[in-house]
């Protein structure tokens, strides 16, 4: 499925997390020149996983969090939508007492296995986003999705012969 493209978000080094309509190709080629963009993404406001990907990973990247939790509410990145976001990308979102538990499937063992913990599915999500070593990279890094479905199952961190041949 191609994106229908409508902008940008891209967080500032200042943790300010701010929209470009787009406008044309050189956008990006700003982006990754740029040394206040910290990370971009593309929006395609018909695309859910486009909403998703951008709130869980400017929270784990450091960005403004009421920023941030105004888009999800626009978005309507509720927790009944995370779970068919979960569904969509592999990921088990389960209560554990009093908090939302966002892991791998089979992941179950909390000494071995990474896992996020939060108040909400948003918050635990952007918890194991961290926990899986989601880092700030312009150009062929790894995305949250990508991590959950990593084939190292049991690594507290993406495993480097994963990464070295393009799995994750």
């Amino acid at each position: 499925m191609t994106m229908a493209i409508t902008g940008y978000y891209y967080l500032h080094q200042n943790g300010s997390l701010i929209y470009k309509r787009y406008l044309d190709g050189g956008q990006v080629a700003d982006f990754r020149e740029s040394p206040f963009v910290k990370y971009f993404w593309p929006l395609d406001t018909q695309d859910r996983e486009s909403a998703w990907t951008i709130v869980i990973e400017a929270l784990a990247l450091g960005a403004e969090p009421k920023r941030v939790h105004e888009l999800a509410d626009l978005w309507a990145c509720d927790d009944i939508d995370a779970q068919r976001y979960a569904d969509h990308i592999g990921l088990e979102l389960v209560v554990d007492g009093t908090a939302w538990c966002a892991r791998r499937p089979n992941n179950i063992n909390l000494q071995e296995c990474p896992h996020g913990f939060g108040d909400s599915c948003l918050e635990a999500m952007t918890d194991l986003c961290k926990a899986l070593g989601f880092r700030a990279q312009k150009t062929w890094g790894p995305t949250f999705k990508s991590l959950v479905q990593c084939p190292c199952d049991g690594a507290k961190r993406i495993d480097a012969h994963c990464a070295a041949a393009g799995q994750c």
